[in-house]
């Protein structure tokens, strides 16, 4: 067997010396990653990743040739693990037939680097090895090359883990029992990142064989105690690892079977040593467990390459999936483990970050809580000196760190000064853009203030001011104020520092403010004219509705035909005046809105709402107008205008002969005909309503929402209303105005009656008989006082008198003067004799006497009663008979 053993294409070396392999430094003969080599250069292997970590993207290449592609499922990958220098090439190649580099005896130095792939090259015949056999020889780890830097050991064995079906652990026998020595930290980290990256759970997961190969085995120690030892340790080590959530109760029986064999030392022991290799090279076939037979055969025999070991990767999807799982591998932050160095470093900069941040929290915090307290009471306020203070303190701990860390592993010192940067210019950058929010915040308000304050200042000194002037004013006062504060609090050497889009949507907002402030001062002017158009509308409406009531004409007043212009054309003059008045306004809008520099289609929108708005006004006018009261009122006053005055506007005296009833119903039917007049709004040249639509015109294209909240339908505008024009020009309905006119006619038929009852009065007259006889009975006494001088003088004295009372008309005031003293006469004579009895005997029995009657008279009219009285009227005897008991 030995004899026909072969390592590297040559026969085994006698025993004189051991060489393991030819020295073949590195794997020169292999294409390593990057290289552009033919075909042939592929004999041997490839490398499948470099020492800096690059992926060979020519694997599929390599497989192609080795003809491993079209065997598909039918491929097997086998790794091996361990320490720099104990042998894993030699045992590879002594296994495989492989080819790669091995150590010289003399120069004890690294020749694996990187991670290796070869196909077995050992013979089929009488091997009973498996076909495709794919074989890693992966970078020793603890190498002086690389020193303390682990992260290539951690990430290659993590690679090998994650990929073979068969991890060859290649171990001395004295290390076993060590933590270093065997590896423990090593592999405690790989398991850890392994259940994170790639296993999910133990059910679909395929499991991994550990081939504890131990090398030098003196005997001493039997295997079993070895196994027994080994994996006690990888089950502590297991148990001790993190565990992704829902792995927690996981063992390592579940993803790992161990399989553990011991080979001769191959310096002092070399034909036992190839003898034990040629029969380990036995188990690498195929295989699978047969639990009837389990315990009851030798182990050391049983068959390594078992179904559930397989990756079942296609041998065509295999670098695909391979470099996949190197990319995970490299990003992951949890394989990045520091060194000595590094650990040291990190722990120094960490602790100097914390002092010079000391003396930074004193300068800073009370900034912070300043802007903290403004911000819970709603009022941000600009801090003083605030860019000064963070200038300082950021250049002070910056440079205090670099003092004291600057001589520590310049990586961790780049990194940790970074590491402060960011946090201090985290804070910084905050108290910044606060300071930023609150200069925003305060410019804006400032110049709302401003702006507002400057027009009512124009407005009250009557001066036609010119807005669009002060705001375009205001805004430089705000820009240059904002530029100036965020030019003070700007941090030097800091990327963030820059105002730039604060200063950009700073004057974005003052445009906002300023189109709403304009359009602010623009419903403003428009409610003034709406006010002023109000104002003239009450007065000229007013005195147009008030001509209905001077109806002077008497019996010019036709019943029929052409009627006075103060009522056929009341509609006419009413639209005539709307109309003026509002294009007055509308002169006075324009005028003052091109001040604001406003948009012609803010002019347009306004304009469009002006009109609107004013024949609100009109209507509501109207309908003060004609509400019931005031319109009966006029209806009334109309009327007796032309009833009780005559052609020429004399009030008329009423006679018997005076046809009363001639001139009422002629009045009274001519004022009646105003209620069809007043109930429609129409013009009397056209007998239509006014072209109100046309007039108000169609909504503008710029009009918003907003601007049309506040507005009433209006009838014949609106279409969505469902309103008409006619309707929107009815006055009265038909049930008001029937209402109003049985109101009015009572009314009417009142003033009639006054006027006949005052025309009947004046017929009373004396007869011509009673002077004759008055003069004949009393010729005696009319010559007595004549006669005499004193009579005829107090005869004189009354006449005179008397006329002068007619003439001061006085006559009414003497006659209530007399009632009164004549009352007032009696109240005292009353009083006096009422006096008089009490204060005599006499008075007061009679007095009493008097109640007494009277009392008992009342008690007999309360006991008699309806039903105590007959038929005739008397007291029944049932009553009789009571009032004798």
């Amino acid at each position: 067997m030995a004899s026909s053993l072969k390592v590297n294409g040559n026969g085994r070396p006698s025993n004189v010396k051991h060489p393991s392999a030819p020295s073949l430094m590195m794997n020169a003969h292999f294409p390593s990653v990057g290289e552009d080599v033919p075909k042939e250069a592929y004999e041997h292997g490839i490398q499948v990743i470099d020492e800096d970590k690059e992926f060979n993207d020519n694997i599929s290449t390599y497989l192609s040739i080795e003809k491993i592609i079209p065997a598909g499922f039918n491929y097997h990958l086998i790794s091996v693990f361990g320490s720099q220098s104990t042998g894993k090439s030699t045992l590879l190649n002594y296994l495989f037939g492989t080819e790669f580099g091995v150590m010289s005896e003399q120069e004890r130095r690294q020749t694996t680097k990187g991670i290796w792939m070869s196909k077995n090259k050992r013979p089929a015949d009488g091997t009973k090895m498996a076909e495709n056999i794919l074989v890693m020889d992966v970078e020793g780890t603890d190498g002086r090359e690389r020193g303390e830097d682990q992260d290539f050991e951690r990430k290659s064995a993590l690679f090998a883990l994650a990929t073979s079906e068969v991890l060859i652990v290649n171990i001395w026998e004295h290390q076993v029992g060590l933590y270093q020595g065997a590896n423990m930290g090593l592999l405690k980290t790989v398991f850890e990142v392994n259940l994170q990256l790639f296993i999910k759970d133990s059910k679909t997961m395929p499991k991994s064989l550990l081939f504890f190969v131990i090398r030098d085995h003196l005997g001493t120690t039997p295997l079993r105690n070895l196994q027994n030892t080994l994996q006690q340790d990888l089950s502590k080590l297991w148990a001790s690892i993190s565990k992704p959530a829902g792995l927690e109760n996981s063992r390592i029986d579940d993803y790992f079977d161990f399989a553990f064999v011991a080979l001769p030392h191959k310096i002092l022991q070399p034909e036992k040593f190839e003898a034990e290799v040629e029969r380990l090279s036995t188990r690498f076939r195929e295989g699978y467990n047969d639990p009837k037979k389990s315990g009851l055969i030798d182990e050391t025999e049983l068959p390594v390459f078992l179904p559930q070991y397989h990756r079942r990767i296609p041998a065509d999807g295999f670098p695909a999936y391979a470099e996949s799982v190197w990319d995970q591998i490299v990003h992951n932050k949890d394989l990045d483990l520091p060194t000595q160095q590094e650990l040291l470093a990190q722990f120094r900069c960490d602790e100097i970050s914390r002092e010079v941040l000391v003396a930074f929290d004193e300068k800073i915090s009370p900034l912070e809580d300043k802007q903290a307290e403004d911000a819970r009471i709603g009022k941000p306020s600009v801090i003083p000196d605030l860019g000064t203070a963070m200038n300082t303190a950021r250049s002070k701990v910056l440079k205090d760190f670099e003092t004291n860390a600057s001589r520590y592993h310049k990586g961790v010192y780049t990194r940790k000064k970074a590491e402060l940067e960011s946090k201090v210019d985290g804070r910084l950058k905050a108290l910044f853009q606060k300071q930023i929010t609150a200069a925003h915040k305060s410019g804006i308000d400032t110049f709302s203030s401003a702006v507002s304050a400057a027009v009512k200042s124009g407005q009250k000194k009557g001066a036609t001011y010119d807005f669009a002037q002060i705001v375009e004013s205001e805004k430089q006062k705000a820009i240059a104020k904002f530029e100036s504060e965020a030019q003070s609090i700007l941090v030097q050497g800091a990327p963030w520092s820059s105002y730039k889009q604060e200063l950009i949507l700073y004057r974005k907002e003052l445009d906002e403010v300023s189109g709403r402030l304009r359009k602010e001062e623009m419903r403003r002017l428009a409610t003034r004219v709406e006010r002023w158009v109000r104002s003239r509308l009450d007065e000229s409406i007013g005195l147009e509705f008030n001509k209905i009531g001077t109806g002077r004409g008497g019996s010019g007043a036709p019943e029929h035909g052409d009627r006075a212009a103060s009522e056929t054309d009341l509609w006419d003059r009413v639209w005539g005046i709307f109309t003026d008045t509002v294009s007055d306004a509308e002169r006075r809008f324009t005028e003052r809105a091109v001040s604001f520099d406003a948009s012609s289609e803010e002019v347009e929108v306004g304009l469009w709402r002006l009109r609107r708005k004013s024949w609100g006004v009109l209507r509501a006018k109207i309908d003060e107008e004609v509400m019931e009261g005031n319109i009966l009122l006029k209806l009334r006053e109309n009327f007796e205008d032309k009833f009780r005055y005559d052609d020429h506007g004399v009030p008329r005296i009423w006679r018997p002969t005076d046809d009363i009833e001639g001139l009422y119903t002629k009045a009274r039917e001519s004022t009646i005909t105003l209620i069809p007049l007043l109930s429609r709004f129409k013009l009397s040249k056209t007998s239509a309503p006014p072209p109100l639509d046309a007039w108000i015109g169609d909504a503008p294209a710029s009009v918003s929402p907003a601007d049309e909240e506040d507005l009433a339908p209006i009838g014949g505008v609106d279409e969505d209303e469902g309103k008409s024009l006619e309707e929107e020009m009815t006055v009265l309905s038909d049930a008001k105005a029937a209402d109003l006119l049985v109101r009015f006619k009572k009314t009417a038929d009142g003033v009639y009656v006054e006027a006949k009852r005052s025309a009947i009065g004046g017929m009373t007259q004396v007869p011509l008989y009673f002077y004759g006889l008055l003069l004949a009975l009393g010729w005696n006494e009319i010559v007595a006082v004549l006669r005499n001088p004193v009579y005829f003088i107090f005869l004189i004295l009354m006449g005179v008198g008397a006329y002068v009372t007619y003439t001061l008309n006085l006559w009414g005031p003497m006659a209530r003067m007399a009632d009164a003293a004549s009352r007032q006469a009696l109240d005292i004579g009353k009083e006096r004799l009422r006096d008089f009895l009490e204060s005599s005997d006499t008075g007061r029995q009679a007095m009493a006497m008097s109640g007494q009657q009277g009392g008992r008279r009342q008690r007999d009219y309360d006991e008699i009663s309806m039903d105590t009285l007959n038929g005739d009227g008397k007291k029944s005897k049932a009553e009789e008979d009571i009032d004798d008991i």
